[in-house]
């Protein structure tokens, strides 16, 4: 069944250039004819069919589904115990000496390994404590290991 059959509105040229500039995408007008042209082999986006058209603001839109897919925070620091904030300021700060931060799944793991708790948010006190001795000894073995 159609678009149309459904009663959903067609998209236009509008809409194309409307995906193409939106905040996720981006893409500049060069861009947008580049992919164009890529899709459809016509230089001019004037000349699209509306089959054409139709294409084009799918792979967009699926372009841009994909950018803000990828853009999840890295961390949460919002929520989770209260009364840890500190406490996991400081794991963050001993992950940022270790090279850790380009992966949230390395403190993540080792969360898990350390106290049996999936999320670093839901540690209680004692459990952030553990963690922080544990990133401690980790990093002092390394620097023993960097200074021999």
């Amino acid at each position: 069944m159609t678009a149309a059959k459904k009663g959903r509105k067609q998209p236009s040229i509008r809409t194309l250039w409307a995906i193409a500039k939106s905040a996720e995408l981006g893409m500049t007008d060069d861009d947008l004819h580049a992919l164009v042209f890529r899709e459809t082999g016509k230089e001019s986006i004037r000349e699209l069919t509306q089959g054409q058209i139709n294409d084009v603001a799918r792979v967009l839109q699926n372009m841009k589904d994909g950018v803000s897919q990828r853009q999840k925070p890295k961390r949460t620091d919002v929520g989770g115990n209260r009364q840890t904030v500190a406490q996991r300021q400081k794991i963050y700060a001993l992950c940022g000496e270790l090279g850790w931060n380009d992966d949230p799944r390395r403190i993540q793991g080792f969360v898990k390994r350390v106290t049996h708790v999936d999320r670093l948010e839901w540690l209680t006190p004692a459990q952030c404590e553990k963690v922080i001795e544990g990133l401690k000894a980790i990093l002092q073995r390394e620097k023993a290991k960097e200074g021999s």
